[in-house]
């Protein structure tokens, strides 16, 4: 796949998507609030969206600003968000985080990678979503399906996460950047899985390369 052909895969994807479930982080975004966004994506690591919505829930109902989650105590927050993922490790990250935007940013969540990498517990995907989301500015947000799915293609051909949000900076329109992670994301869910892709159900097979695709249905 090249450049020649991905406005066509965006524009496949931008009706595909439409019928999908949104991510947790992507509903949680329209309220226009960069610390739920932050928080709601520190959850949804390495845990289900279905149990992440309802920590999100409870916790949101108990504090909803670095104000309010820094006057918690540690075991109310580990009770919130159970069973998450790591859950004591995210409480205590979470409360050092809205510590620091407290402490550090006046109360609000820092808008740069830069500062945002700084924050207990806030890798590249997540520092990327709250740009993208949380800010409405350019980023690329890479998680397990972006990695999947853009090397499948053979858009990229890259061995991290990491190493293939560096390669899209360079070759993926900017137009498509703060778009790329909320496609792929149920895209990859619901249509083109780690295991037995439906790949007869995608509409971008014809221009997919199907990297190390062996088994598909």
């Amino acid at each position: 796949m090249t450049n020649h052909e991905i406005d066509h895969v965006f524009e496949i994807l931008s009706s595909v998507v439409n019928d999908l479930k949104e991510p947790i982080v992507g509903r949680v975004a329209r309220d226009n609030d960069p610390f739920k966004v932050l928080v709601s994506t520190m959850l949804s690591l390495r845990t289900k969206d279905e149990t992440t919505e309802k920590a999100c829930t409870r916790l949101f109902s108990l504090a909803k600003t670095p104000g309010e989650m820094i006057a918690l105590p540690v075991a109310a927050i580990e009770d919130a968000i159970y069973p998450v993922g790591f859950y004591k490790t995210k409480a205590k990250n979470i409360v050092e985080t809205s510590r620091i935007i407290v402490r550090d940013h006046g109360g609000r969540v820092p808008s740069t990678l830069e500062d945002l990498l700084r924050l207990p517990g806030v890798g590249r995907k997540t520092a990327n979503l709250v740009v993208t989301l949380g800010y409405d500015k350019p980023g690329i947000c890479v998680d397990t399906h972006v990695h999947r799915i853009t090397n499948r293609w053979g858009y990229v051909s890259t061995k991290t996460p990491e190493q293939t949000e560096m390669r899209l900076r360079e070759i993926l329109p900017v137009r498509y950047w703060k778009d790329i992670n909320s496609f792929l994301v149920p895209y990859g869910q619901y249509i083109c899985r780690p295991t037995s892709p439906l790949c007869s159900r995608c509409r971008i097979f014809p221009l997919c390369d199907r990297v190390g695709v062996r088994v598909s249905r």
